[in-house]
């Protein structure tokens, strides 16, 4: 180890003892919070990877920057410090320290103080390592100081704050070794002058002795006025408006950021072998789901159909790339000049990080965007099928309008995408919105019927100037929200 590192593993050792008298008061909070994931239990390890103060020792306000091993999940908090909390921070509390450097002081949670969250702004302004962090920055963006922050509330696996009207802060609460794709997918998309998705302005990490670095947060600039694909959908639905035309234009915009990620990352081809563990991989998320959703197991034959046809086919070099990994109607914005964007390139949370940086089949992305349009339809009274159905089709005409090929042209691995998000679907209902449950079981319905001969898609032209085809979609995801 390094002079410098061990130093910093000093350092880290010290501070950690130093927070030792907080863990209960931390132990009580954690399991109440929207991203925690271990609910429903009680905490039996919580050990300090690291802690850092983000202002000298002795400030009023304190900051103090931790990163949690709790039960082999690793989470990073930002803790303010105060002698007392003004009425206007009291939900913000978390507890006073009874022993230890902070005894008798207020612990809260600091990004909704609008002085801490500040300094945070100011500490992305200006690179630099801090401890075990390490902050950097775009130096071809100006960031402004002084900017006001305030927090979006109603978020579930993460943090954010927007300053001003100028940019976005994504906070990260579950973290783990390795680039997020949140941060490695939208510069790698600037690199190759992708201008549907916001480009990092400044990022931090962690570097915790012997281990990668952890992505931490990211801002990006905030699209004033944008609409949320989802939030729009449903208002055209509400006033009886037709949404083909939005859909088109997402589909080429997807298609212009797959073709950028085919382009700027790695990709490979999935073989026999490899398509056929994909399948099983579905095939075994059905077992499970129809052990644990009774209104599924009449349908688990039929759907496992979409699996072994996916399985027959061989793989024939099924194209596999870097993709968005949770693509849903929540994840797009249209801006103010009517163009679309896609943002949280996260991935699902759930899944390892190590999984959300593999290449996939870019249908996956593609099934959760129609399968959002699924569930917009039918959040509607009466159900509107038709405008879903619109939607779907011109969503993949304007997908092909860019690479040439229409995802419906690969109807087995369509199907079997598809099949696999609404069976993840029916699991997370059952779960969480029971009375949410017939949206899935719907679309299970329809998909675990035997397949009729489909109509031939005729072939679209690439669009002049296009990029060539990468022709593969990813599963379809609406909003859990």
């Amino acid at each position: 180890m390094s002079e410098a590192a061990s130093a910093r593993s000093r350092l880290t050792a010290d501070r950690a003892a130093g927070i030792a008298p907080l863990e209960p008061m931390l132990r009580a909070w954690l399991p109440a919070q929207r991203w925690f994931a271990g609910k429903g239990r009680a905490i039996s390890r919580l050990r300090t990877v690291s802690a850092a103060e983000l202002l000298p020792p002795g400030s009023t306000p304190g900051l103090l920057h931790l990163l949690l091993d709790v039960d082999g999940d690793c989470y990073q908090l930002l803790l303010g410090i105060r002698p007392s909390l003004p009425p206007a921070l009291a939900p913000t509390l978390i507890g006073h320290a009874e022993d230890g450097p902070y005894a008798g002081r207020a612990v809260y949670e600091a990004l909704g103080d609008p002085r801490l969250a500040a300094m945070l702004l100011e500490r992305l302004r200006s690179p630099g390592a801090l401890g075990p962090l390490r902050f950097d920055r775009d130096p071809a963006t100006p960031i402004p100081a002084g900017l006001t922050p305030r927090p979006i509330s109603g978020e579930q696996t993460n943090s954010s704050l927007i300053y001003g009207d100028s940019f976005i802060l994504k906070v990260f609460r579950r973290v783990g070794p390795g680039v997020n794709p949140d941060l490695e997918l939208p510069r790698a998309l600037a690199a190759a002058g992708c201008t549907r998705v916001p480009a990092p302005v400044a990022w931090y990490e962690a570097e915790p002795p012997g281990s990668e670095p952890l992505t931490l947060g990211v801002l990006q600039p905030y699209l004033r006025g944008s609409d949320d694909g989802w939030q729009l959908a449903l208002r055209r639905l509400g006033a009886g408006a037709d949404f083909a035309a939005e859909a088109h234009a997402l589909g080429r915009a997807t298609a212009e950021v797959h073709s950028a990620l085919a382009s700027a990352l790695p990709t490979v081809a999935l073989g026999p072998e490899q398509t056929a563990r994909l399948a099983a991989g579905m095939t075994a998320r059905l077992a499970a789901t129809a052990r644990e959703v009774a209104a599924l197991r009449p349908y688990e034959a039929g759907l496992r159909g979409a699996f072994d046809a996916l399985a027959a086919s061989r793989g024939a070099g099924v194209p596999a790339q870097r993709i968005h990994g949770d693509l849903h109607l929540g994840q797009t914005l249209r801006t103010l000049d009517g163009s679309w964007s896609l943002i949280d390139f996260e991935g699902e949370p759930a899944r390892p990080l190590a999984d959300r940086r593999r290449p996939e089949p870019a249908v996956r992305d593609i099934a959760g965007i129609l399968r959002s349009f699924d569930y917009a339809a039918r959040s509607h009274r009466p159900f509107a099928p038709a405008w879903a159905d619109d939607c779907r089709a011109a969503f993949c005409e304007g997908y092909a309008r860019t690479t040439g090929r229409d995802p419906r042209e690969d109807p087995v691995l369509l199907r079997a995408y598809e099949t696999d998000k609404a069976v993840y679907e029916a699991r997370y209902e059952s779960r969480h919105r029971p009375d949410w449950l017939h949206v899935p079981m719907a679309a299970i319905r329809r998909l675990s019927e035997p397949v009729r001969p489909a109509h031939r898609v005729p072939p679209t032209p690439s669009a002049p100037g296009s990029i060539s085809p990468h022709p593969h979609p990813k599963p379809p995801r609406r909003p859990l929200a």
